[in-house]
């Protein structure tokens, strides 16, 4: 594994592997060894960010790295430097790059041009660091996610589902998804995702039936925010109290934060879980941690 781009490109090896590592790493903080001596990483921030800046910047100097944060207006794609003359010259200079940004091809374009080793630390397509977080969350408080029902409720086509579709067809976990129709998934994403495990519905009772995992995100993705007809649209799909009382007994409620508490989330339900929420937050640093000592054993 020299990158890492999205969740569809895993296998569930791949996946496993990492979440193997995650736990051992978790375990061992503290008597991580230097696995990245010397090196130092560019994280290129488009995208504002609390969970991701600090368990990367964590992570990095906890493996014995140097992390160099670049906001879009600290380097030259902010005054319009394509993107591939960016990563040839970063490429010559850092020893790899963690990249949260808009567009999924700046980050395929960066990883081609630059030769370096490179994380999606979130676009708009997918956030695989989260969904690798997710995942050791629920092996931490579940035991597996085999034989378990994960249920999203909100955005059906977000980067969050976009990536939990792919890891639920990689993994085999059934997934089901309740958003409103004008945000499902089209007909050509999921026909190339042909996973029989994965379905889609317009009402969240019955997405929630049966859930062993109950997931949500915000209503409006970064840079969507003025987008008040499109919030409109999700009156009725709430986490709250009433929805959990179709999920199975002892389920698990995850949010990958920032929470709007009354949006998409109770106050109620969002402190009842709070401590689950929390923990997936702080399971970015450990997933992350297991993604950089892959890609350096593996360079």
């Amino acid at each position: 594994m020299n990158q890492l781009l999205s969740i569809e490109e895993l296998s569930a090896k791949d996946l496993e592997r990492l979440l193997d590592s995650a736990e051992y790493l978790k375990r061992q903080r503290g008597r991580d060894g230097q696995t990245l001596a010397g090196q130092t990483w560019a994280l290129i921030f488009t995208k504002s960010s609390t969970r991701t800046r600090v368990s990367f910047e964590v992570g990095i100097r906890e493996l014995g790295g140097f992390p160099m944060f670049l906001s879009g207006n600290d380097i030259q794609l902010g005054r319009g430097e394509p993107i591939k003359d960016t990563a040839r010259v970063l490429g010559r200079m850092v020893h790899g790059a963690i990249i949260r940004t808009f567009a999924q091809q700046d980050v395929v374009d960066f990883a081609e041009f630059s030769g370096i080793p490179t994380i999606n630390a979130l676009t708009d397509d997918e956030h695989p660091c989260q969904i690798l977080a997710d995942l050791l969350t629920i092996r931490e408080k579940l035991g597996t996610w085999e034989g378990k029902k994960v249920a999203f409720i909100g955005d059906g086509f977000s980067n969050m589902t976009i990536s939990w579709m792919w890891a639920a067809k990689r993994l085999g976990f059934e997934l089901a998804v309740a958003s409103p129709v004008s945000c499902q998934p089209p007909a050509d994403f999921l026909a190339k995702l042909d996973a029989a495990n994965v379905t889609i519905t317009t009402d969240p009772a019955a997405a929630a039936k049966g859930a062993d995992v109950v997931n949500t995100d915000v209503w409006l993705s970064m840079g969507q925010e003025g987008q008040k007809e499109k919030e409109l649209e999700f009156a009725g799909f709430q986490v709250n109290s009433e929805l959990l009382a179709h999920a199975a007994p002892g389920h698990i409620v995850l949010h990958c934060l920032p929470a709007y508490r009354g949006k998409e989330i109770s106050e109620e339900v969002l402190e009842l879980h709070a401590g689950t929420i929390f923990q997936q937050a702080e399971n970015r640093l450990h997933a992350q941690k297991a993604v950089l000592v892959a890609i350096a054993r593996k360079s």
